[in-house]
């Protein structure tokens, strides 16, 4: 088996996926069957600096380059051979924010990332006069609030693409962006897979006198999948491995946002069918059949990276105030002689919680790490509440606290769900939520009322998305369309586990909701009283 990977690779008979998430940027080289054979992975977290959560240059560089050795060096190890060359390679990473730059490709002003929400004021604006919503951490909304505001490097933009739209740039000189992660910096035509022409006008009329640009000149150039996006260049082979391995010419696929990649991986690109992406925020994706009767202030309308409409609910915040939780428990275990690894940690503590009452036992937690636009609270403020009658005991508390993680994201499913009655034939859950089986799976059934898959493949999350999405430009056959390509080339065969929900947690998860929505105003006082 060895050896016949081994010559796989010498033969670029690969594809290389690299993922921006939150926390890690993660890269995993798949074979021809889409299966990984290798992977690296480099860890980072974004800073709060002048009110703005940022990365710098030189942490994406510096965490790519990583990533990528940590990779290479994998492959050495485990298949006694060095990578010169790969089949294709694919970019994503966390969706939308803020990056532009002016002719000379320099960056005007620090990277402005998704969870920023000071772009709350125009999105509003920019809603009302698209009369189609646009959230605070789209990249028309930043640049709309960057112009309202008055900044000085509004004047020099040449250029506004996102995270991995920017790395796919410096490898390839391209300045383009998947129709996925495009259709998250401004609306898309879903007839022409185009920006739409209706709103580009308005636009331009709303902010005329004001920049020296028309914003369709500033906007990278939209691809679907499946079409080549550009190949390595010299220059960009040196900058992504400076070890001078890797060959240039290698052939990329369109740079995609973390949400089409999650539909990827977990194949939910038809119509019908959705996914739950759960790690430091958590966004479910739904695939429409048509459009919304009218527009949800909860619901973004974006594509899969084919263009087919997709109704999401994103929420900023998940796992990163359980993983506080478990830390201090980690510290507890250490104090006391006992020392356990984060994963070991995590499953004692998540399987313990389905040992809780179903509704918590009346304990209510808010795990809102970052402000919440979906619940409308406006910064962070992590919270655990209870009365004097709650049942307060370990299984109930981190009971609460999963609950809460996949709270937000109710309020806005509910909505889509209920309200508009939309159709889902199924479901697939992955990301870091659902790595200890069954818990946060049947957690989440019991949140949306649905049956949830988890794949095998689930903790491989939007890294494989991409190197598949990387596959399908080199491997795909005429005509052959994605979702056929995901069925028949990535998923035949593959294991999954299935949960339908259970009446009772369904009941527990409704009630835990009633309090959660009817606490709202102890988390917005915290905004207010907490500085």
């Amino acid at each position: 088996m060895s050896n016949s990977i081994k010559k796989l690779i010498q033969s670029g008979k690969t594809a290389l996926g690299i993922e921006f998430g939150s926390t890690r940027i993660k890269a995993i080289l798949v074979d021809e069957n889409n299966n990984p054979i290798a992977s690296g992975s480099h860890e980072w977290e974004n800073r709060l600096e002048n009110g703005i959560w940022t990365y710098t240059l030189d942490d994406i560089w510096t965490g790519v380059r990583h990533c990528y050795q940590e990779m290479a060096v994998d492959v050495k190890n485990k298949y006694g051979v060095a990578l010169t060359t790969i089949g294709a390679i694919g970019f994503s990473a966390m969706m939308h924010g803020y990056m532009v730059f002016d002719k000379e490709g320099k960056l005007l002003v620090p990277f402005r990332t998704w969870r920023n929400n000071n772009a709350a004021p125009a999105a509003d604006k920019l809603t009302e006069l698209f009369r189609y919503h646009i959230p605070a951490r789209w990249s028309v909304a930043h640049l709309y609030q960057a112009i309202l505001n008055g900044e000085e490097h509004v004047k020099d933009i040449d250029f506004q693409t996102t995270l991995e739209g920017y790395v796919h740039w410096k490898l390839t000189g391209k300045k383009v962006i998947g129709i996925g992660e495009a259709s998250g910096m401004f609306p898309i035509d879903i007839k022409t897979g185009k920006y739409n022409p209706v709103m580009l006008k308005q636009f331009n009329e709303l902010v005329d006198g004001k920049v020296p640009f028309k914003i369709e000149d500033i906007l990278p150039e939209i691809l679907v999948a499946g079409q080549e996006a550009g190949r390595l260049t010299e220059e960009g082979a040196k900058l992504l491995d400076p070890s001078g391995n890797l060959h240039a010419g290698i052939p990329f696929c369109p740079p995609e946002g973390d949400a089409g990649t999650g539909m990827v991986a977990t194949n939910s690109v038809k119509k019908r069918t959705g996914n739950v992406s759960a790690g430091t925020s958590v966004f479910a994706m739904i695939v429409l059949e048509k459009e919304l009767s009218k527009v949800h202030p909860e619901i973004d309308l974006v594509t899969t990276p084919v263009g087919d409409l997709v109704g999401m609910v994103h929420c900023n915040n998940c796992t990163s105030d359980i993983n506080q939780w478990v830390d201090v428990f980690g510290d507890f275990a250490r104090l006391i002689g006992v020392n356990m690894s984060k994963a070991e940690l995590f499953n004692a503590l998540y399987v313990e919680s389905e040992s809780g009452d179903k509704d918590c036992g009346g304990l209510l937690a808010y795990n809102y790490f970052s402000n919440e636009h979906i619940t409308q609270v406006d910064a962070g403020r992590p919270m655990f509440v209870r009365t004097s009658e709650s049942k307060f005991n370990l299984a109930n508390l981190f009971r609460a606290h999963l609950f809460s993680a996949l709270g937000a994201l109710k309020v806005g499913c509910d909505i889509m769900l209920k309200d508009e009655g939309v159709k889902l034939d199924a479901i697939t859950g992955h990301g870091g939520l659902f790595k200890t089986p069954h818990v946060g799976q049947s957690y989440l059934a019991a949140a949306i009322n649905a049956p949830v898959t988890v794949m095998k493949t689930a903790g491989e999350g939007g890294a494989w998305g991409i190197a598949i999405l990387a596959n399908y430009v080199v491997t795909k056959e005429e005509g052959e369309s994605l979702a056929d390509y995901l069925d028949h080339k990535v998923f035949a065969g593959q294991e999954g586990v299935t949960l339908a929900p259970d009446p009772d947690d369904v009941a527990g998860f409704d009630e835990f909701a009633k309090r959660y929505v009817k606490g709202l105003p102890i988390v917005r006082k915290a905004v207010e009283c907490m500085d």
